[in-house]
């Protein structure tokens, strides 16, 4: 069967998470296991950089997995190592069962068409000197299928995402950065994947675009049964689009749960800071509302405090957190949400 004519996947329910990590579902279709990458310093004029430092969680078929976090904080780089992108350092990553973190490209090619990605800048994603029959086709060349079926598939996609088939002659430069990402997308479902890396996908966007493309992605994901790992700084996108959401700090997660636990009740200070500023639709509560400012700038990689990272930014910090990390774990009895704090807000 070619990348073509695979049969759309079914959509599998939203799981929880629980123990270190216990998976949301019994077999997960993605499952990272302290997946770790440091990048060297530059010939000994700087400290090894630990961008990513021992993150774990699963997705199920069909779920939403939301990755968010302040920039920095090792999103981007774990969705790279996801599609390998980038090699760990350290860690496993899973799809399907099978652990592909150090796979060769030989191994990996039938893999690929498992596994997209969908980048943050649009433009800059896709190749000004190649039409978009070509950029949307490329996959599927890749993968073994002739130029006239690659072809019929790339117009099929453009109609999929809310484009004019008949612009599958022009280059991306003729297209406004929403259709531009719709390109992207387009190419990313090519080879009928099962599972779509998301790295900021709307950031770029001017926001009534924004939610042009978040519904795309949700009309695809009840269509296809996709399954995405969404990564963004946007909380309120996050909100509408995921099943559960992850928090990361300084290459850590420190919260990960169902969205509504997260959202309605968040147990790490950093949780608490980042809601805070989300903006509110009401005026009345938005000013009266308490916003929670941390204390300082964000910490470097290349020399993370000791204890919990967070400890110099955080109002709650003892002595124990600046000497002992905390481990990621359930909040509380009864709860799935899992939190790596010392001292959790009580739910």
């Amino acid at each position: 069967m070619t990348p073509t004519d695979r049969p759309a996947l079914p959509v599998g329910a939203p799981a929880d998470p629980s123990a270190e990590p216990p998976p949301p579902h019994a077999d997960p279709l993605l499952s990272v296991r302290n997946l770790t990458m440091t990048f060297p310093g530059r010939r000994g004029r700087s400290a090894p950089v630990r961008a990513v430092d021992g993150v774990s969680f699963d997705v199920a078929a069909g779920e939403t997995l939301g990755l968010v976090g302040e920039s920095g904080c090792g999103k981007s780089t774990t969705g790279r190592m996801i599609v390998r992108l980038l090699e760990p350092t350290g860690g496993s990553v899973s799809y399907d069962g099978r652990d592909i973190s150090h796979l060769g490209q030989r191994e990996l090619r039938p893999l690929r068409r498992e596994i997209q990605m969908v980048f943050q800048d649009p433009h800059s994603s896709l190749n000004p000197r190649q039409t978009v029959a070509r950029i949307i086709s490329d996959p599927l060349l890749v993968q073994g299928s002739s130029a006239v079926d690659a072809r019929r598939r790339a117009a099929e996609l453009m109609e999929l995402v809310g484009l004019i088939p008949e612009h599958i002659d022009r280059y991306p430069h003729e297209f406004s950065g929403g259709q531009a990402q719709r390109i992207g997308i387009a190419r990313s479902l090519a080879t009928n994947p099962r599972l779509v890396v998301a790295d900021e996908p709307v950031s770029a966007l001017d926001v009534s675009v924004q939610a042009q493309i978040v519904n795309l992605m949700e009309r695809l994901q009840r269509e296809l049964g996709l399954a995405y790992l969404f990564i963004a700084h946007d909380l309120s996108v996050v909100k509408r689009v995921c099943d559960r959401v992850a928090v990361m700090y300084l290459g850590r997660i420190v919260e990960i749960g169902p969205k509504e636990r997260v959202y309605t009740a968040p147990a790490h200070p950093y949780t608490q800071a980042l809601l805070s500023a989300v903006p509110l639709p009401d005026p009345v509560a938005e000013r009266s509302r308490e916003r929670i400012t941390l204390l300082g700038d964000p910490p470097s990689p290349a020399t993370p405090p000791p204890g919990c990272t967070f400890h110099p930014r955080c109002a709650k910090a003892q002595a124990i957190c600046r000497s002992e990390a905390p481990a990621l774990r359930v909040a509380a009895p009864a709860e799935t949400r899992q939190v790596a704090c010392h001292f959790p807000e009580a739910a």
